[in-house]
């Protein structure tokens, strides 16, 4: 049972939560936090054009020295992304994440934006596999099928 991205967003949902280039580190901030999320997508006219992560916050904002309400999105978003079609299996999400250090993957279909996954959401699908195998092979075991 190998499931894919299209499953995972299926399962959890594709609400993507998303802010322009040039608002403020602080907005973004404040949108991260009233929303409970680790990242936002940075879209210009409908366009993905990076993302913000709380891992950017602490290493472009607080360590540099810089003011987050004087600061654009656009300046500090990492724009070298990572993404995942809706094809791609949950295994190869780990393997990239694990790979490139990444807890977000945008999820692109024919070049626009249909969702986002966590690492937390891999996780959880791949224990989910996991116990969903475990009991089948309990079951083959036991006899019980």
């Amino acid at each position: 049972m190998t499931s894919t991205v299209r499953q995972l967003l299926l399962a959890k949902g594709n609400k993507v939560h998303a802010i322009s280039p040039e608002a403020t580190v602080f907005e973004a901030l404040e949108r991260m936090a009233a929303h409970d999320v680790g990242a936002l997508m940075v879209m210009k006219d409908d366009q993905l054009v990076g993302i913000f992560s709380e891992r950017d916050y602490a290493r472009k904002i607080i360590l540099m020295g810089r003011i987050s309400k004087d600061t654009r999105v656009g300046e500090v978003m990492t724009s070298d992304l990572i993404t995942v079609t809706p094809e791609a299996t949950v295994a190869d999400c780990m393997n990239l994440m694990t790979d490139h250090h990444i807890r977000h993957l945008p999820v692109l279909e024919d070049g626009k934006l249909v969702g986002v996954i966590s690492i937390g959401d891999v996780v959880k699908a791949i224990i989910t596999q996991q116990e969903f195998m475990i009991a089948e092979l309990e079951s083959y075991i036991t006899g019980s099928r």
